[in-house]
């Protein structure tokens, strides 16, 4: 069996990363950027100060703010009509995963043309994107480094699944010191879809040695700093921590894949435009407790690289602790307890249940589910 493994040419990580990140594409001769960001970081002054830094270092710029929490068709349809308008020649994302994903599907569909709805699925498209250049603010998605493009369908009600190479950033900008304006909020659901990422990837049918070792260091970083990265935002020490997680997490499910919770989550985050993050985190120790009868050995190396004491525990028992190692670590973070909290509601499960079905992401879940299992899982989660 081969394995292929995707990641960006460049990734450049620390404190003062963008400076270095911009001035590093002066040889690529770029002349005018999109930044696709969000309202709050434009009105905070963030875009304007990476902006400064891009007019320094010779290179125009014009930014698009209509990132939404989950990006939708519409979105991409906007950023992709400014950038034609101003003749960007490349695309500069700046946020979370939402305007990544934003970015992405405005740069796939400025260098192969027709709807972003055409790009849902694996590998459907011909060419690589516009170049991107994605720069963090969050630790959490790892979409500024991965092949993976979540745009929702605003007619279908529907989080597709873009899962394709060529929507690869050329490079990837983790700057801590953008990270620390973070809210509480966002910093656990964020790390909470990093560990989400971690874990599925490790109990994927598509794992290997090499993601292995990332999921399980990823794992080990959160567990160990997530904690203090929400008690503290401004624990330097904390928030690199967790951004090299959300980093190695990355690598690993941008080659493992993913499973039924984030198929499933996708469907939430659609249907409801609820935080995706939080979704992961309620949704993982239900979908994880329905793999154990195949991954118990898996789940059992999670809870160790989560700090449990599995010495002499069956691989039973050793994925029971992982499962609560999980809830214990949501609880303590503030994340909410089920998804009827969050507003999901018992006669939206069939039709969610089925659209989850359809995501690529659940075509590498360990143990595969019929309709009515996935029904019961959403139903143990509310």
């Amino acid at each position: 069996m081969t394995a292929t493994f995707f990641i960006p040419n460049v990734n450049i990580m620390g404190s003062g990363a963008v400076a270095e990140a911009i001035a590093s594409i002066k040889p690529y001769n770029f002349k005018k950027a999109l930044i696709v960001t969000d309202a709050v970081l434009n009105k905070l002054g963030v875009v304007a100060g990476v902006q400064k830094t891009m007019t320094d270092n010779g290179m125009d710029s014009v930014v698009f703010d209509g990132a939404q929490p989950n990006p939708t068709v519409g979105n991409v349809v906007a950023g992709l009509k400014l950038l034609k308008d101003n003749n960007c020649d490349f695309v500069v994302s700046l946020g979370g995963g939402s305007p990544h994903d934003c970015a992405k599907g405005i740069a796939l569909v400025a260098a192969n043309g027709g709807s972003i709805k055409d790009y849902e699925g694996v590998d459907q498209s011909p060419k690589p994107q516009l170049p991107l250049v994605a720069i963090n603010t969050t630790a959490g998605t790892a979409s500024e480094m991965t092949r993976f493009c979540i745009i929702t369908d605003e007619e279908r009600h529907v989080k597709m699944a873009i899962v394709d190479r060529h929507t690869t950033p050329i490079l990837s900008v983790n700057d801590t010191d953008l990270m620390v304006g973070m809210p509480k909020g966002l910093t656990a659901a964020t790390g909470m879809d990093a560990l989400t990422h971690a874990i599925e990837a490790y109990v994927s049918t598509a794992a290997t040695p090499i993601t292995d070792a990332c999921a399980l260091k990823a794992m080990e970083l959160i567990s160990g700093n997530l904690r203090a990265a929400v008690a503290n935002g401004k624990d330097m020490v904390a928030r690199e921590a967790m951004a090299y997680a959300e980093f190695l997490a990355g690598m690993a499910f941008n080659n493992a894949s993913l499973g039924y919770v984030h198929a499933m989550a996708h469907q939430l985050g659609g249907f409801y435009d609820l935080p995706h993050g939080v979704c992961n985190a309620v949704l993982l120790p239900h979908v994880e407790e329905f793999n154990s009868s195949v991954s118990a050995a898996r789940l059992k190396d999670c809870a160790k690289a989560m700090g449990v004491d599995v010495v002499g525990l069956s691989d039973v028992d050793g994925a029971k602790a992982c499962i609560t190692a999980i809830k214990t670590l949501s609880k303590d973070i503030g994340i909410p307890a089920g998804l009827a909290e969050l507003g999901m509601k018992d006669e939206d499960v069939t039709k969610l249940s089925e659209n989850a079905l359809k995501d690529a992401c659940g075509l590498t879940n360990p143990r595969p589910a019929s309709l009515l299992e996935i029904e019961a899982i959403f139903r143990a989660a509310a």
